[in-house]
């Protein structure tokens, strides 16, 4: 099976989208994966829902989805399976869209995850970092972005991700210290008897094996990138793309 992933896309309302691209554009990029693969998982964050007041967050799904209409019923065909993540989590009950899949093809058992799930603020601490992200989409609207480059860097190194910053690729030869998001998913994952995760969360496009597990993250198509993971199961041919 030919699998493309992609996740943390953002999209939104106004100023809380962090999307960053010309549609007609991504409509060409999504036209390349319908074409060249049997299945394309949306891994989480797609929308942008943070930015506003937990009350506000059904409005803001909406918003989003009128603000990208065309994308958005692309995502509706078959071919598209949608996993929310941390920042559209209210996708999850709003839409009934999980949070996690598992695949069982070509000998191997796949599983896709979002990632907030081997975030330990996320998990130990999830209203502070949804005020967080509340307080970084105030930052944009004052036009603050260098302090919120700066401040993404602090969380980076608190959530644990090494190396780079958001959608830089990990060098494999690292993989003798792995970072402790990998960590916690691959603890994850030889509990669970998966051999492959695949996360988004982070915005770092990853392709790293561990022993005889592997763990992928998708990077992000936020603010104009493109980032995707290529997966064959029949040949166990893995990769993270930047162009198409």
């Amino acid at each position: 099976m030919h699998v493309a992933v992609i996740s943390d896309l953002h999209l939104g309302a106004g100023r809380s989208d962090q999307f960053g691209h010309d549609e007609a554009r991504f409509l060409r990029f999504l036209d390349h994966l319908e074409t060249s693969f049997d299945r394309v998982v949306l891994l989480g964050d797609i929308y942008e829902t943070l930015s506003v007041r937990p009350a506000a967050q059904v409005r803001e799904l909406r918003r989003a989805k009128e603000a990208h209409k065309a994308i958005v019923d692309r995502f509706e065909r078959p071919l598209y399976r949608y996993l929310h993540g941390n920042h559209d989590l209210v996708a999850g009950h709003i839409d009934g869209r999980p949070d996690a899949l598992t695949l069982r093809v070509d000998g191997q058992r796949i599983a896709f995850l979002h990632g907030h799930q081997f975030d330990w603020i996320v998990k130990k601490a999830r209203s502070i970092s949804e005020w967080s992200a509340w307080l970084a989409a105030w930052l944009v609207r004052l036009g603050m972005t260098p302090v919120l480059k700066a401040t993404g860097a602090i969380e980076r190194l608190i959530m644990g991700v090494d190396g780079g910053g958001p959608n830089a690729s990990v060098d494999p030869t690292r993989l003798a210290k792995p970072d402790r998001f990998q960590r916690a998913a691959m603890s994850w994952a030889a509990a669970n008897e998966v051999d492959i995760v695949v996360t988004g969360h982070t915005h770092q496009g990853v392709v790293t094996p561990h022993g005889d597990r592997m763990f992928l993250n998708s990077g992000s198509c936020a603010e104009g990138r493109f980032s995707y993971l290529a997966m064959d199961t029949s040949t166990g041919n893995y990769s993270l793309q930047t162009a198409w």
